[in-house]
């Protein structure tokens, strides 16, 4: 079991409990993907798992679809993808991913909250030696193919990584190969699960309690801002604990 997988196991993220907000973030996501893509699926890979995903997270189809054609209406300016870094308080580095249709609102708020709680913004590309961005894959395993059978025959297609949990297998692979990862996974007939992509710390860093809830109470105040889609640290998560 490697590295990129214990994180994600350590890390719930329990912000996407709330469905509503699951869905806003699956829905700019959408925007998005339309945006870069156009609106047909089947040319459009990246808006193909993200429909997947949408159906994973039991997100109704009318949501999805409005998502779409707001994408599509020229009234709509659409969101940009931002990327804040940061340290919060005790060295931790923290990674802030945002869609957002206002840069202005969005760079103050999340300079509001490193301030407020001890830590600094920093500048783009300052995180970079910290965190490995990661294609991230959660299929159904497929009677008859083993683990090792499955690696065997995705590891040329750019995935690195596999492990199983109740949910399903969960493959890492190279942020540059997702593409690649998905047109294989397609070909071979397995049913992708959910298709994302996470940043994975290098290495972590510990602290002891009261250092750690300082640290978490600015991570949940940026991970409860609008434009947050995701919020990533390289804090030593305590063992059995599950954020």
């Amino acid at each position: 079991m490697g590295r990129a997988f214990e994180y994600r196991k350590a890390r719930k993220m329990k912000r996407w409990g709330n469905m509503s907000r699951t869905f806003t973030k699956i829905g700019k996501e959408i925007s998005i993907a339309v945006k870069s893509g156009g609106p047909d699926p089947d040319t459009n890979s990246r808006l193909r798992v993200l429909f997947q995903n949408a159906k994973a997270a039991n997100m109704p189809k009318d949501t999805v679809e409005r998502a779409v054609k707001k994408a599509i209406s020229k009234d709509d300016s659409g969101y940009k993808e931002v990327v804040y870094e940061g340290y919060a308080p005790f060295g931790i580095a923290v990674l802030v991913e945002t869609a957002t249709d206002n840069t202005t609102r969005t760079v103050a708020n999340v300079r509001s909250y490193f301030n407020k709680f001890g830590g600094s913004l920093g500048t783009n590309g300052s995180l970079d030696f910290i965190f490995e961005r990661k294609s991230v894959f959660k299929i159904t395993p497929k009677e008859g193919v083993s683990l090792d059978d499955l690696e065997l025959e995705m590891i040329d297609f750019g995935a690195d990584e596999f492990d199983q949990d109740e949910e399903g297998i969960v493959i890492y692979g190279a942020f540059e190969s997702f593409n690649t990862i998905q047109k294989a996974l397609e070909e071979s007939g397995y049913e992708i699960l959910s298709a994302d992509f996470e940043r994975i710390p290098n290495d972590t860093k510990e602290l002891n309690d009261e250092q750690a809830a300082q640290v978490m109470k600015l991570i949940e105040k940026i991970e409860d801002d609008e434009d947050v889609q995701s919020v990533y640290h390289n804090m030593k998560e305590k063992e059995g604990e599950e954020e």
